[in-house]
């Protein structure tokens, strides 16, 4: 076994790979710093002080990225940095069941269709004062986007079942793999 302490430009082999050592000097984190994280890479660096620079604002946010980028690390990171008094509610487009789509995420009133045996709040209503990251938001089925849209605007839902709309308090995080414009094209998404 050979020890050996590294130096920046070093190379590494470890069987057929090889690895070069590099030294990089990040300054060290202020009390400034509200992201919280430190990145060696520029871009990711840049792009996490934007986020922190948007957390503020009550506008609506949609981060782009294959999955497995951190698409929800970053929405959890924009509700922390918010300072809202509600909570972060993460809902899975793509696992809504396009029957109970809009049950799911606008609530819905005892006896409103079969199975809805109580009264239920729904995602939106859940992460009032808070946040609400739709997931995969271009999975959501289409007559629902419709709906969402007329929420988006009016910043009230009316549950299923219900009349009366219920005004609202929630900021809005949407996160996609796919191409918007594509969807959009393709009749698949509603803008």
């Amino acid at each position: 076994l050979q020890q050996k302490v590294l130096e920046d430009g070093d190379w590494i082999e470890i069987g057929e790979t090889f690895l070069r050592f590099r030294t990089i000097k990040v300054a060290p984190s202020t009390a400034d710093d509200v992201t919280g994280a430190l990145s060696v890479v520029p871009i990711v660096e840049q792009a996490l002080r934007r986020l922190a620079d948007i957390a503020p604002s009550t506008v609506s946010v949609l981060l782009l990225g294959e999955s497995g980028v951190g698409k929800e690390v970053a929405a959890r990171m924009i509700h922390e940095l918010s300072g809202r008094a509600g909570t972060f509610v993460a809902v899975n487009c793509a696992g809504l069941v396009e029957t109970l789509a809009a049950a799911t995420l606008f609530g819905h009133r005892r006896g409103a269709y079969t199975g809805a045996i109580d009264d239920r709040p729904g995602a939106i209503r859940t992460a009032h004062a808070g946040t609400l990251l739709l997931d995969e938001i271009a999975d959501l089925p289409l007559a629902t986007q419709g709906t969402l849209l007329r929420v988006l605007q009016e910043r009230e839902v009316v549950p299923v079942g219900e009349t009366a709309p219920v005004p609202i308090d929630v900021r809005f995080i949407a996160a996609t793999h796919k191409d918007l414009e594509r969807e959009v094209e393709a009749g698949r998404f509603r803008v």
